[in-house]
């Protein structure tokens, strides 16, 4: 499928649509009826091709979107480009991809993250408290642990409900990662109960940090 045109995409996947799909995917925010192991394989056959990824963009179609994730080449954005990109990510399927499959991968990673951290918009920032969630993980020499975890221990329990699940997954990650921030994170995570009653399907861990921090350390510790 070399050389496809954005049309003929569109109509690929437009013939994927299934509305069993549509009602699952909308219940999580996501406005399209694509299986995405289907997606996924559309991606492989169409191989990368930075132009169609920028069009399929540009069509402000959700399943678009994220096939445009699948088929760029990450490295040639430049960092103005995904800065736009992120503000246009409005569905959380799109923006989790953009971020992990794309951002993450980029040169401006580092510089996109310190910005969007202090972006006033709730969903750019919880884009910037999802790299940083990766240097925690990754390559925290640098970070400022404490201080991330003053943050959020400040804003994580008023925070829109996007930014909230990115600041948890960090304060999950300093606890899981680092044994001497480990004491106050659980405590955060206790004093602050956020996502304690999450519904989590049987075999997952809970969100709810103190508990997804055990369990973390508990396995670490049986390798």
């Amino acid at each position: 499928m070399a050389e496809t045109t954005v049309a003929e995409v569109l109509a690929e996947l437009s013939a994927l649509e299934d509305p069993r799909a549509r009602a699952v995917n909308e219940k999580h925010g996501d406005d399209h009826g694509v299986n995405l192991s289907k997606l996924r394989a559309l991606a492989k056959q169409l191989k990368t091709q930075q132009d169609l990824a920028r069009e399929l963009w540009a069509t402000d179609d959700t399943v678009a979107k994220l096939l445009a994730t699948l088929i760029c080449r990450p490295k040639a954005f430049d960092r103005a480009e995904l800065d736009a990109m992120v503000r246009q990510a409005r569905t959380p399927k799109v923006h989790d991809w953009l971020v992990n499959y794309v951002v993450k991968k980029n040169p401006h990673a580092e510089e996109l993250r310190l910005a969007w951290l202090a972006d006033p918009d709730p969903v750019v920032a919880s884009a910037g408290w999802a790299l940083t969630t990766e240097r925690v993980a990754k390559q925290p020499d640098g970070l400022d642990l404490a201080a991330l975890l003053d943050a959020i221990e400040a804003e994580m329990k008023d925070a829109p409900d996007r930014l909230q699940w990115a600041m948890n997954h960090c304060l999950a990650q300093i606890g899981i990662e680092h044994a001497e921030h480990r004491a106050r994170a659980l405590d955060i995570g206790e004093r602050l109960q956020v996502l304690k009653d999450y519904r989590t399907p049987p075999n997952c861990t809970s969100p709810f940090a103190p508990t997804w921090i055990a369990e973390m350390v508990r396995r670490q510790q049986e390798k």
